[in-house]
């Protein structure tokens, strides 16, 4: 629902905990009829049934130093050609103000990943990596953020080396100096099986930001 209701969902974890899998799963989750581009590094994403899609690749540059295509360059060229929607295969650096300002010039329901410990450290990561693309005050990045991003859907691998989404939170406003982020589940381990950790997602807090579910007759 809150992909098809076009919440901006940011997915983080640790490497190879399946990011890009899951991103994947989401995406089979758009319209049909909306148009999306997709922005990666090397083309990893699989995104099945969508009958408008354009995928852009990074490149890296020659011999010669020359001819270059960053990441940032297909944000800035993306945003011409009408999408509906834009993912991110993975956020890395100062690419990161680009997909903020996407995702806050009307491409609702974009997706993006990138590496971090927790949902709220990944929100930290994000402030960091803007920084390293633009001289402005932290209090500007930070309010782009919060009116950028609505939930962060964090993956871990846990001891049995299964993959499991531990934590689902909402990224709420930006108030006194800080974001304000609020975990609406989080993965409560119940035992073990077989060798194999048990356990589900247990819900902490309802949702606030219900204005898109609602526009989308959720």
């Amino acid at each position: 629902k809150a992909v098809r209701a076009g919440y901006n969902i940011f997915i983080s974890g640790g490497t190879g905990c399946g990011k890009t899998t899951f991103l994947n799963a989401l995406s089979n989750f758009i319209p049909k009829d909306e148009r999306i581009i997709t922005i990666e590094d090397s083309a990893e994403l699989q995104i099945k049934n969508a009958a408008n899609l354009v995928r852009l690749e990074a490149r890296n540059a020659n011999v010669e130093g020359k001819n270059e295509v960053t990441i940032r360059d297909l944000l800035k060229a993306s945003l011409r050609m009408r999408p509906d929607r834009i993912i991110v295969g993975e956020i890395r650096g100062a690419e990161a103000i680009d997909m903020l300002q996407a995702m806050n010039t009307g491409h609702d329901g974009s997706l993006s990943t990138g590496h971090s410990n927790s949902a709220k450290d990944m929100i930290s990561r994000l402030e960091t990596m803007v920084l390293m693309g633009v001289d402005l005050p932290l209090s500007a990045v930070q309010r782009q953020i919060a009116s950028a991003i609505d939930l962060v859907v964090h993956l871990g691998r846990l001891r049995d080396k299964s993959r499991k989404v531990l934590e689902i939170s909402e990224v709420l406003a930006y108030e006194e100096g800080e974001i304000k982020v609020q975990s609406l589940y989080q993965f409560e381990e119940t035992g073990r099986k077989d060798g194999k950790v048990q356990g589900r997602l247990k819900w902490v807090h309802e949702l606030q930001k219900k204005e898109k579910l609602l526009a989308a007759g959720y």
